[in-house]
């Protein structure tokens, strides 16, 4: 195939983007890099702001996606979120969650809520 995780990556992550845009999401950013790590997508869904965690595998020798977003992946999603709100002068009663997008193969799943928030 010659790609890059990164290039497979943003495939994925466009795919998922797409996905959640028919599922009534707004995409605000891809990508968001902070000095704690990154968020693949941060979306609104009503008046939910949302941080999604955007996994692919293509056979589950490395186990099934949901599985790679474990405590620690957790915890950095979270602090780059705070970031985000600072950055952002948000104020700690905007509603937001964290949802996970997992692709294996060609299937797609929406994990709303998937893990605990600000």
């Amino acid at each position: 195939m010659g790609q890059n995780n990164r290039e497979i990556g943003g495939y994925y992550e466009t795919r998922a983007a797409e996905f959640l845009i028919q599922h009534g999401y707004e995409i605000l950013q891809f990508n968001y890099r902070t000095r704690f790590g990154e968020i693949d997508l941060i979306a609104k869904d009503g008046a939910y702001l949302v941080f999604i965690e955007v996994k692919y595998r293509s056979n589950c020798k490395m186990g099934f996606p949901e599985e790679a977003v474990n405590q620690q992946k957790q915890a950095k999603i979270f602090r780059c979120a705070q970031v985000y709100f600072m950055e952002h002068h948000l104020s700690e009663l905007t509603p937001c969650r964290f949802d996970v997008v997992t692709v294996f193969k060609d299937k797609i799943n929406l994990w709303r809520n998937a893990f605990g928030g600000i």
